[in-house]
């Protein structure tokens, strides 16, 4: 069997397949022009974000067995079409759950204590303290929306800290007894409760652009927003007017709609400057899960489910 791995990954994955006698090509300048070329070689790929698993990328790999992808998002994959081919689509959301969960509860503190505007105050020797007073989490209300393996683990860091924890889940219907503390609410109760929102939303035709304009007016004047999902799950500009509105009183954005600035169209470059602008609002780029010990780990979780799959045969 020919294994390729388009992306870093830890080395035991790697070591894992060569273990079990397959061929790995390790190639992290594979793009889709170039395993467009490639990828009927190749018995199994494994990827991550910038690879597009559709249809006519997946026809072309006409060997394939299995796609495994780094992480969870699988829009970039044709799932269904692919599993329509017999060919066995594996992901590994378990890998960086707690990465994503700590990374998120970074952001709503570092957000609503002021942490990151203070810190480059400070460095410019302006010291503002009663313009930086934070606002405390305790006896707060936050909304979870998606209680998948993110959501759940984001909601397992909040249990010792004192406030309503209540969620949306369209497709969950029970959580497991150590999540007792949290109440499953309709969308509309999330929307008027909230005092936080935090986003773990896999990106499909039904999230895309849910935070709008329309979802946005439903809530509580002075929510704070926190997506480390996917970002076209928020219409940007939407939420730019509610910032500068102060319906949203800030938000913390792990993610994007467009993570490539060096494509920016005009329009694009003047939403993003007047968001990048404003103070309200906190950003890294899409590193929630992107630790040394979530590295390991998804490449460990991916191994067990793909070898896992392939004995099963």
């Amino acid at each position: 069997m020919r294994i390729l791995i388009t992306d870093k990954v830890h080395p035991l994955l790697i070591e894992g397949f060569e273990s079990r006698g397959f061929t790995v090509l390790y190639d992290t300048k594979v793009d889709n022009v170039i395993l467009k070329d490639i990828i009927a070689n190749f018995d199994g790929i494994v990827i991550n974000s910038k690879i597009r698993m559709d249809r006519m990328m997946i026809d072309a790999g006409t060997k394939l067995q299995f796609i495994g992808r780094l992480g969870s998002g699988l829009e970039i994959i044709d799932v269904d079409y692919a599993r329509q081919k017999g060919i066995k689509v594996h992901n590994s959301p378990e890998g960086n759950r707690n990465a994503v969960a700590e990374h998120t509860f970074g952001l709503m503190l570092a957000l609503m204590n002021n942490i990151v505007r203070s810190d480059r105050e400070v460095r410019n020797f302006d010291w503002q303290r009663e313009k930086n007073r934070g606002i405390e989490i305790r006896n707060k209300t936050i909304g979870i929306i998606g209680m998948g393996q993110m959501g759940t683990a984001f909601a397992e860091k909040l249990s010792p800290w004192r406030l309503e924890v209540i969620s949306y889940d369209k497709y969950r219907q029970r959580f497991p007894d150590e999540l007792s503390y949290v109440q499953k609410v309709d969308l509309e109760t999330l929307c008027e409760k909230s005092d936080i929102i935090s986003l773990h939303l896999p990106l499909t035709d039904e999230t895309r652009w849910m935070i709008d304009k329309s979802f946005l007016s439903k809530c509580k004047k002075g929510v704070y927003i926190i997506n480390t999902s996917r970002g076209s799950v928020i219409k940007t500009e939407d939420l730019i007017e509610a910032l500068e509105s102060g319906i949203v009183a800030g938000a913390a954005l792990d993610v994007f709609e467009n993570e490539k600035p060096e494509t920016y169209s005009i329009q694009e470059q003047k939403m993003y400057s007047k968001l990048f602008g404003l103070e309200n609002v906190i950003f890294t780029p899409h590193i929630a899960g992107w630790t040394k010990e979530s590295l390991e780990e998804i490449a460990n979780v991916l191994l067990v489910k793909i070898l896992s799959n392939l004995d099963q045969k």
